[in-house]
């Protein structure tokens, strides 16, 4: 699933080629990939509406419309989208299609339909729950270790608490082994037995981790990639999602992976006591 990062970077792309365009017609080819509202007041609100400016929230990306509202796209595991001149067809496992003013197709394109899209009337972002109930943003100014301190108040593991996105939005499987080991801490410690030490540790490293991860383009493990059609490099740089039974480049210790709340987990065992 496409993780802060690679939302991310689809995101500053999106930016630098929608806004001020109006979108002239909308085709649901899928009915089930709308949440909201419903599939035909989907495509006749949006008929009209002029993109303003493209932002990202946790894992979404909100596509302000100028008149007031915002579409909302969710990638799930295998979601993409893609602009298309009005010349190229569209891709297999095309889902919904909106028609630009300048000819050119916005696409969102999904083989496993785990991805969603909506449109929040203006000012009615609290309509969509997903959107409500997610935690601050780990790439925000204002965010600090206090308030990571927070986020990982409970008992649980502090990797299972990394990934709740009510307690911080954008954090998934990946980017959750990377930070742990960059800061040297196990992904089954408890939450609230960090040290504030430990904590500033931990929160220096999830930005180090997702901004190097922006920067370079995020991580194509299977089906990633950008607006263009890119993949991401950074999992060539990965220290040790993936990587079990390979050396850890910060000790040489074989890499070890185990099960945490159903998920695969890649830490070190000498970096990560």
């Amino acid at each position: 699933m496409p993780e802060l990062p690679e939302v991310e970077r689809i995101r500053r792309q999106l930016q630098q080629s929608l806004p001020g365009l109006r979108i002239r017609e909308v085709e649901v080819l899928l009915a089930r990939v709308v949440d909201f509202p419903n599939p035909e007041e989907y495509e006749r609100v949006l008929v009209g509406k002029t993109v303003g400016e493209v932002k990202r929230r946790g894992k979404y990306l909100l596509l302000r419309m100028q008149e007031g509202g915002v579409l909302l796209f969710h990638l799930g595991m295998t979601g993409r989208l893609v602009v298309v001149s009005e010349r190229e067809g569209a891709p297999l496992h095309t889902r919904v299609a909106l028609r630009l003013e300048d000819g050119r197709r916005l696409l969102f394109v999904d083989s496993r339909t785990f991805g969603k899209t909506a449109f929040l009337p203006p000012g009615r972002k609290d309509l969509y729950l997903p959107i409500k109930r997610l935690g601050p943003e780990p790439l925000d100014p204002a965010f600090g270790p206090r308030e990571l301190a927070k986020a990982l108040r409970g008992r649980g593991p502090v990797k299972s608490q990394l990934m709740d996105q009510s307690r911080l939005a954008g954090l998934g499987n990946i980017y959750a082994d990377e930070v742990l080991h960059r800061a040297g801490i196990h992904p089954c410690r408890p939450g609230n037995s960090l040290s504030f030490p430990e904590i500033r540790r931990l929160h220096r490293a999830i930005r180090e981790v997702l901004t190097d991860a922006v920067n370079k383009g995020g991580s194509t493990i299977r089906d990633y990639v950008d607006l263009r059609g890119e993949a991401g490099s950074f999992q060539e740089h990965h220290a040790v999602y993936g990587r079990a039974g390979k050396p850890c480049p910060r000790c040489g210790k074989p890499v070890e992976r185990t099960k945490l709340s159903g998920r695969s987990t890649h830490f070190c065992p000498a970096c990560q006591r």
